[in-house]
C-alpha cells in the first residue's frame, strides 16, 4: 500500500511541476533523428534585447537532414545573417530552424517530420561541432521547443509543506519531516 501510494504521490508532483502551457502544447518531433543531445537549453532574456538562449542548441552532423517538428507552412526560407535559416508556421505558434540549407520554399506545407532541408557547418558557439539552433514562438514571445518533444526538465514540489497529506483510505498521514531543520554549518 505504502509503495503504490507513494508511487502516486511521485506521479501527481511530476504532473503537478510541469509547466501550465505543457497541457496545451502540440505533439511534436525531434528535428535531428536519431534524437540528439541538447548541447544548450532554453535560457529566455529578462528584457526582449537581453542577453540569453532563445531556444536550444542540438548536436548533429553537417549534411544530417533537419525535420519540421510540427505540421505547418513553410513562412522563410533562405539566408539570414549569413547563414541558412527555415521558419515553419502552426497557426500561433512558429519553429525555427539554422544553420540549415533549406530544401523547401515559402508557401510550402508540411507535414510533421517531413524534412525540411540540411544542417550547415557554421562557426558558433558550438564550433567546433555542428549545432542546430531550434528556436519556437508565440508571436514575439519565446517558448522552450523542448516542451514539443516532452523533455523539458522535471522540477519536483516538496512532498510535505506545513500540513500533512491526507489520505481517505488511511487517515491523516504522518509527517516524517516535521521536526527536522537543515544543520547548523557555521556554529
Amino acid at each position: 500500500m505504502r509503495t503504490a501510494l507513494g508511487a502516486l504521490v511521485v506521479t501527481l508532483l511530476v504532473l503537478l511541476a510541469a509547466p501550465a502551457a505543457a497541457e496545451d502544447d502540440p505533439v511534436g518531433v525531434w528535428p535531428l533523428h536519431p534524437e540528439p543531445e541538447v548541447v544548450a537549453r532554453f535560457d529566455p532574456p529578462a528584457t526582449p534585447y537581453g542577453p540569453g538562449h532563445r531556444g536550444v542548441d542540438l548536436l548533429g552532423r553537417a549534411g544530417q537532414p533537419v525535420r519540421a517538428a510540427l505540421a505547418g507552412t513553410v513562412t522563410f526560407a533562405g539566408m539570414l545573417a549569413g547563414r541558412g535559416v527555415v521558419v515553419v508556421g502552426h497557426g500561433d505558434t512558429r519553429t525555427t530552424y539554422e544553420p540549415v540549407a533549406a530544401r523547401v520554399s515559402v508557401g510550402d506545407a508540411i507535414g510533421r517530420g517531413a524534412v525540411i532541408g540540411a544542417l550547415q557547418s557554421f562557426a558558433s558557439h558550438c564550433a567546433p561541432r555542428t549545432c542546430l539552433h531550434w528556436g519556437w514562438l508565440r508571436g514575439e514571445v519565446y517558448l522552450d521547443p523542448l516542451r514539443l518533444v516532452g523533455a523539458v526538465p522535471v522540477r519536483l514540489l516538496p512532498l510535505w509543506r506545513d500540513t500533512p497529506a491526507h489520505d481517505a483510505t488511511v487517515g491523516l498521514l504522518a509527517r516524517p519531516y516535521a521536526d527536522w531543520r537543515p544543520p547548523a554549518l557555521w556554529d
